[in-house]
């Protein structure tokens, strides 16, 4: 079982950039496969990406491609995301998620994530 607690967010003018954490507790945070979704007031939870255990393959929706970074450090239990060029309906409740489902083709479904974290809030100003 992993806990995760996600940090970072904030209010930022249209432009401007964030960088959101993630800090994973509990054993064996190198095997599963983390993803980043978000979920904005009145709509369904968003996938946004989606990292390797290994930190070697990610992948984004095409909403935020070219504009976000997903990352992992698996020394710190880490996983992050680097928010640029942010956008007012980038505005949303950001959640890092946790998997052992490996075909990355159906992690973009939080259906398939086993663990989540509580969520940190991002606002994006016009």
């Amino acid at each position: 079982q992993v806990q995760l607690l996600e940090s970072g967010g904030g209010l930022v003018q249209a432009g401007g950039s964030l960088r959101l954490s993630c800090a994973a507790s509990g054993r064996s945070f190198s095997s599963y496969n983390m993803g980043w979704f978000r979920q904005a007031p009145g709509k369904e939870r968003e996938f946004v990406a989606v990292m390797r255990e290994s930190g070697g393959s990610t992948y984004y929706a095409d909403s935020v491609k070219g504009r976000f970074t997903a990352s992992r450090d698996n020394a710190k239990n880490t996983v992050y995301l680097q928010m640029n060029s942010l956008k007012p309906e980038d505005t949303a409740v950001y959640y890092c998620a946790a998997t052992y489902y490996s075909d990355m083709r159906l992690l973009v479904s939080s259906a398939k994530y086993s663990y989540w974290g509580q969520g940190t809030q991002v606002t994006v100003s016009s």
